[in-house]
């Protein structure tokens, strides 16, 4: 890229490239949102993937446009940093797009649209944090689980909800962690979900410790140990070889068994620095050869090896063990005791072991039983969606009025403040007051209620102060205090929904031209060029 005066950029295209601009690559982009968001709502979609999540949904969807495909990656991270409202962001997204396609149409500048929209996203968060949410006591169960049941509920099965509920929280309270800067949740490296095809659902159950799919290299070691002393290795228990490589020439047998000796007295070396600590569990990363299994199962010491290096960051939370390279440098501190104890389980076919702590484990293992993979799979992201929902709430505890009812206050917050707007930003206002309204709508549409007769008394009902909890039973489809119904939901995926729609709309509202690089056969790589209108020589 060659840059000139004013800052003014000059892109080298190659000689197939064509561009499209104006109004209708703006006008195009709108429409490929609003596609995305009709999928959303109809969800259909070929494959064997047998689930109700909305991002699982979109990631079999395969398009070619790019603002279609911005879309479905605003839902895939709102999955990934909050867990809910993947359907919601990309619903209201597209509402707010589509309430901003009659100004482009009428030749209003982007820029107006695009401040219009920052505007009244600081509003929204503003009236959120300051006076809409709603402060819970995680300390009661009851209450965090009304929020996790409003989260999740759409998109699980009722035959296993509240056995996730449940070991959602409590594996989230095993895994907190309490410091000066706040409290710390490590969903990702913390708290592990292990798939066990058989059994009945409800044989699953949340392991406070580690469970790995693996067994002792040794027959003739323990299988069972109580409160065991823990070493946990990232190396191997084996004579390391070469590098590079390299062959010797022996002309007698005396040289053979020479070079056996040495390679026996460095594995020797290794298990002796091991065996004085007297430990009776090890873990290792890498492999243990033969005959480091021999001198160590004459100590009665167990082995597990081939661990991954997650595991091992886990197994050092629950048995406060430290991860050492070499044997050489173990020291009595590098020996964990806090497991209180440790065997070897046969379940199906597969053996699994287990290192528990029943008292201080900081991680925890979520093992789930079903009769096929396919029930499996969809636990799993249920139980996903739960653990971030519950996460989301131990850190922010607070909620917001559900069923429609926080976006109709919102709706009616933006209204009064287009009042005090002057210009053309107070017609975006508008607009996008109206857009909130879409997932009351959306409620009323998927129950078969009168969608006019019930919105327009909602809507008359939300001018009156103290409705803010005023929103749609999505099984009636009647107009129902969501106080009372105990329909919340975390503040902080509200929050997350609103940001991430509003910013959408405003990138898609800054596209004005897309480059489509043409190449040989059918294939098309499309590339959005997306130019923000606060430089020079900018077309309206």
């Amino acid at each position: 890229m060659i840059t000139a005066r004013r800052a003014v950029p000059l892109i080298l295209l190659s000689e197939n490239t064509r561009q499209e601009t104006g109004r209708e690559v703006q006008l195009g982009n709108i429409e490929a949102a609003r596609a995305i968001a009709e999928v959303m709502l109809v969800d259909t979609v070929g494959g064997t993937v047998i689930t109700s999540d909305g991002n699982a949904v979109l990631r079999e969807i395969e398009v070619p446009h790019p603002a279609a495909k911005s879309m479905i990656e605003i839902s895939r991270t709102q999955d990934q940093e909050t867990g809910d409202g993947t359907t919601s962001v990309i619903i209201l997204a597209a509402e707010i797009l589509n309430a901003t396609e009659p100004f482009l149409t009428q030749g209003m500048h982007p820029v107006h649209i695009i401040r219009a929209l920052q505007a009244a996203l600081t509003d929204v968060l503003a009236h959120c944090r300051d006076k809409l949410g709603k402060s819970i006591n995680i300390n009661n169960e009851e209450e965090l689980l009304h929020v996790v049941r409003s989260c999740i509920g759409s998109n699980i099965s009722s035959a296993w909800m509240n056995i996730v509920m449940h070991m959602a929280v409590d594996a989230i309270k095993v895994v907190t962690v309490d410091t000066p800067f706040g409290k710390q949740i490590d969903i990702k490296r913390y708290v592990r979900v292990e798939k066990v095809p058989g059994g009945q659902i409800e044989d699953s159950k949340l392991i406070k410790g580690v469970v790995l799919n693996k067994d002792i290299v040794h027959a003739s070691m323990a299988r069972r140990i109580k409160n065991p002393r823990v070493i946990l290795l990232d190396s191997s228990l084996e004579f390391h070889k070469f590098e590079s490589q390299a062959s010797f020439e022996c002309s007698d047998m005396t040289s053979v068994t020479s070079m056996l000796e040495t390679e026996e007295k460095a594995v020797k070396a290794m298990c002796d620095s091991i065996i004085e600590l007297k430990p009776n569990l090890v873990f290792c990363e890498k492999g243990v050869s033969d005959l480091a299994q021999h001198f160590l199962v004459m100590k009665n010491i167990s082995v597990i090896r081939r661990i991954k290096r997650t595991d091992s960051d886990r197994l050092a939370k629950v048995t406060g063990a430290t991860i050492v390279h070499d044997p050489a440098d173990l020291t009595e501190r590098d020996v964990g005791t806090k497991a209180s104890e440790f065997y070897i389980e046969k379940i199906g076919d597969e053996y699994f072991t287990f290192v528990i702590n029943d008292k201080d484990a900081k991680a925890c293992t979520l093992l789930l039983r079903g009769p096929n993979k396919d029930i499996l799979m969809e636990m799993d992201r249920s139980l996903q969606d739960a653990l971030h929902v519950v996460r989301n709430v131990f850190l922010n505890p607070k909620v917001l009025p559900g069923g429609g009812a926080a976006e109709m206050a919102l709706a009616q917050v933006i209204k009064e403040k287009a009042n005090s707007i002057k210009g053309e930003q107070q017609f975006v206002y508008r607009a996008v007051a109206d857009a909130f309204e879409i997932i009351p709508r959306t409620l009323l549409q998927n129950s078969g209620a009168d969608i006019i007769r019930v919105i327009t008394a909602l809507r008359a009902k939300h001018t009156e102060a103290g409705n803010e909890t005023l929103g749609i039973n999505g099984i009636t489809g009647e107009m129902a205090d969501m106080n009372k119904l105990n329909v919340w939901d975390p503040l902080t995926v509200r929050v997350q929904v609103y940001k991430t729609a509003i910013e959408q709309a405003e990138n898609v509202a800054a596209c004005y031209s897309t480059l489509i690089s043409s190449r040989t056969g059918f294939l098309q790589h499309r590339v959005t060029a997306i130019t923000l209108y606060f430089g020079v020589n900018t077309p309206v």
